[in-house]
């Protein structure tokens, strides 16, 4: 067991955390550089505001919420691919901030290379745009991928597409009531992936918090994953750390194979950055 130490996510050749500070980072994504808002990043910046905007070509400005607008500093496209390996993402500038991929995830992504083998069944609960799919499919696993949102599913096939890879799953569904339909019908998977929001409103205007459903989220988790199998999960939320994490797994997991961490990146400029709560557990 693993618990309460910081673990660092790695950029890459077309994904590098420049900067952050003052509220904000700065990124950059293949050839293109982008500043958004960032509420971790309460310290001061390693370079100077000046020197963002010289090097930058968007800007997200929040206008209600988590909405808002793109600002464009220099010319650039909206709409562009960046590789990881041997897999291809596309990106694009959305009114929600974010661009279509989540990079601190690198580290659940080469751990899927230790936990998945072709015969794997993988499931993916809250895929967003399915980095973590796609990643297992190109390992030969049978992936399924769940998300309730729509236009993410087909965000998620074309980055299948461009990844010259086919066969998932895709199931538009919402990931908790797909993981207990799950459950009713005796289903098991080897690999279980869950990137679940830190609150949210469904279809039907139920609220989701996740402080107060991750128990029963986990515990469903807990009894469609195969013995020997690898539940990951992500945590965003500020009213869970590493403790409340590894005591709700502590209820399903044995100590011993719980593992849980804080996770980070460090920028360019010397800062760390702080990413939430992580953890990877095995069963059995």
């Amino acid at each position: 067991m693993n618990n309460n130490n910081k673990v660092f996510a790695q950029g890459w050749r077309d994904y590098e955390l420049i900067d952050a500070g003052g509220g904000k980072k700065l990124e950059r994504w293949g050839d293109i550089i982008t500043i958004r808002p960032e509420l971790q990043a309460y310290f001061k910046s390693g370079l100077s505001f000046v020197e963002w905007y010289n090097l930058a070509h968007w800007e997200f400005t929040e206008k209600k919420g988590q909405s808002g607008n793109w600002k464009s500093l220099q010319p650039a496209p909206q709409q562009w691919q960046i590789t990881y390996k041997n897999i291809h993402f596309n990106l694009e500038l959305t009114k929600f901030k974010h661009l279509g991929l989540f990079p601190e995830q690198q580290l659940n992504w080469e751990k899927l290379k230790d936990c998945v083998t072709p015969d794997s069944r993988f499931l993916n609960l809250f895929a967003y745009t399915g980095a973590a799919s796609i990643i297992a499919k190109s390992l030969g696993a049978d992936v399924t991928h769940v998300d309730s949102v729509k236009q993410l599913i087909s965000w998620s096939k074309r980055n299948m597409e461009s990844s010259e890879l086919e066969d998932i799953r895709w199931i538009h569904d919402d990931a908790f009531k797909f993981a207990k339909r799950q459950k009713n019908k005796g289903a098991k998977f080897d690999v279980i992936v869950m990137d679940p929001p830190a609150w949210g409103i469904g279809a039907n205007k139920e609220k989701w918090k996740l402080e107060t459903h991750l128990p029963q989220l986990m515990e469903v988790a807990f009894d469609i994953l195969e013995n020997d199998g690898w539940l990951i999960v992500n945590t965003y939320s500020p009213k869970i750390n590493t403790e409340d994490l590894f005591k709700i797994a502590n209820k399903f997991f044995s100590p011993d194979q719980i593992d849980v961490n804080e996770l980070w990146m460090k920028t360019y400029s010397k800062k760390d950055l702080f990413f939430g709560c992580l953890l990877h557990a095995k069963k059995g």
